[in-house]
């Protein structure tokens, strides 16, 4: 059996369609997971063939003899991949002593851990001002370098998803950021940043032997606060002939000091008086709608083109669809338990939406977006222009209702 094994994978978004991709296109599909849930619910996840309960996915050893055992079981493996962090890099390390695809471990590995990323770049014009700071340092010490720079981003180093990322607008709000964070944090590390005013956009990038294709640029929408949530997404980006020819100098500068000869990795950056600056950089393809995004704008399955990636095979990255798509994403401003959603089938039946998803169950937890994790909805539109686009999503996000009992 041609297999492909899977460390890790959420519920929903790009990880999950990447275990259906790698059904339909007839491999025998090994989802390696630590989420007891999906164990529980094994019935809810028919595209995948095995599933394979392991506490810790960088157990390496644990993987490498549950692979043993498949490949006594006749299967073929064609491919190690992880979807999300922080096991992406450790996919391709297993790729590598299994003798299959090679991935640019190195660069993978770098762009999992912020610090190290601000490091290799540091001397690039794209590269923010930026600090590390030991929680156990005084306080004292930050707030002293920092006292004229404000506002500041402080920021895990392995965060993902907006998780324990904050603004801060005075030193009050730093030392409280600090506090909070030092609770949080079990590496005790903090990486503090300048923050950078300007448009937002994501940059998803695919490199093929050294060959360097930006798949598609896509505008963000954050919610205001402290918080980052993006709670919109349009594509294409409307940039300037100028705008997206120094986009293009300032990834391809990123993707060649990072030495990334083969892999995939989304940017996000920000357009800063005429200039571009890096906000960070993942060593996978974006989650959650991203996919269905660039394949309604573009035609590409881009979760697709990468398992090929992986397996060795020739990625497809021609356009067939030239198309103004817009997914607007649905937060609630209130903690408590779900009651019910309505709204759902309403919402479908504008005209020009392709994708309505909602994510809570009844009884779920819901709370005010503290991370991307907590965006429970999303409406995914097309249209001939991007005001349209954007119009007929927020209209159709609007049917969407979530009933709490407040806690």
């Amino acid at each position: 059996m041609h297999t492909i094994v899977f460390i890790g994978s959420n519920k929903s978004g790009t990880s999950r369609e990447a275990l259906t991709i790698s059904n339909e296109m007839g491999y025998f599909t090994v989802l390696i997971t630590n989420r007891k849930s999906f164990i529980r619910q094994r019935k809810e996840f028919p595209e995948v063939h095995r599933m394979i309960y392991v506490e810790n996915l960088l157990d390496k050893d644990k993987i490498l003899s549950i692979i043993k055992d498949l490949e006594q079981e006749k299967s073929q493996i064609g491919a190690v991949i992880s979807f999300i962090d922080p096991f992406v890099a450790f996919a391709g390390k297993l790729s590598q002593e299994l003798g299959l695809v090679q991935m640019s471990i190195e660069a993978l590995t770098i762009m999992e851990e912020k610090t190290n990323v601000r490091k290799h770049l540091k001397k690039l014009p794209v590269s923010p001002k930026y600090a590390v700071y030991q929680l156990d340092d005084p306080i004292e010490k930050v707030l002293n370098h920092f006292k004229e720079s404000f506002p500041l981003v402080l920021k895990s180093p392995v965060s993902n998803g907006s998780k324990d990322v904050l603004l801060v607008n005075s030193a009050d709000e730093l030392q409280e950021g600090l506090k909070y964070l030092k609770k949080r944090l079990p590496n005790h590390t903090v990486l503090i940043e300048e923050y950078l005013i300007g448009p937002q956009y994501l940059i998803e990038v695919m490199v093929i032997n050294g060959e360097i294709s930006i798949v598609a640029i896509i505008d963000q929408e954050i919610l205001n606060g402290t918080r980052f949530i993006i709670t919109g997404y349009s594509y294409p980006a409307l940039l300037s002939i100028e705008e997206n020819e120094k986009l293009q100098t300032a990834v391809f500068s990123i993707i060649k000091k990072l030495e990334l000869e083969n892999g995939t990795c989304h940017l996000e950056m920000r357009i800063v008086n005429g200039e571009w600056k890096l906000i960070e950089i993942n060593p996978r393809m974006s989650g959650g709608a991203m996919n269905r995004i660039i394949e309604e704008g573009t035609g590409i399955n881009l979760v697709k083109e990468t398992i090929k990636l992986f397996l060795g095979m020739e990625p497809n990255l021609e356009k067939t669809a030239m198309k103004c798509v817009y997914a607007k994403f649905v937060t609630v401003q209130s903690r408590g338990k779900l009651i019910k959603v309505t709204g759902r089938n309403r919402a479908l039946k504008h005209d020009g939406v392709k994708v309505v998803f909602v994510k809570p169950r009844k009884g779920a937890i819901l709370r005010k977006p503290l991370s991307l994790g907590d965006r429970y909805a999303y409406v995914v539109a097309v249209a001939d222009t991007t005001e349209k686009a954007k119009r007929i999503a927020g209209k159709a996000a609007n049917e969407i209702r979530f009933y709490l009992d407040p806690l």
